[in-house]
């Protein structure tokens, strides 16, 4: 059996809101609520489970995305639909610009609870 990942847990400080905001830029679907977690699942299977972290303050993670050309114009336009500050680097020095690492195109913005997401079109370290 090769090694994957299956699912990873996402504390925030409102599950549903948090998972519908992911959901809804990235064009996905919150599943049915599993125990306490309320998952979106990716194509490759792969579910972000939000859970809520109640008194606990949320650290803040960073999730990053491959996507296709297509899929990267269609979240981009949610993301300024949205009226979201985006930037071209994680440190947030970039702001309004995209990056085009390894010949594509990746950007950066942050969920409600300060989680850094991520949508690339090329892999890092892929060339171009």
């Amino acid at each position: 059996m090769s090694v994957q990942l299956n699912h990873t847990i996402v504390y925030a400080t409102d599950k549903k809101a948090s998972a519908e905001f992911l959901a809804g830029l990235l064009g996905l679907e919150v599943q049915p609520q599993f125990g306490p977690f309320l998952p979106v699942a990716a194509a490759n299977d792969v579910t972000l489970d939000y859970i809520d972290a109640g008194a606990e303050p949320v650290t803040p993670q960073h999730y990053a995305f491959l996507v296709s050309e297509q899929e990267f114009d269609e979240i981009f336009a949610r993301i300024g639909a949205a009226g979201l500050a985006y930037y071209a680097d994680p440190g947030r020095k970039h702001p309004g610009e995209i990056n085009h690492h390894d010949g594509g195109r990746g950007v950066y913005w942050a969920d409600p609870d300060g989680h850094v997401l991520e949508i690339i079109t090329r892999p890092y370290g892929s060339g171009s």
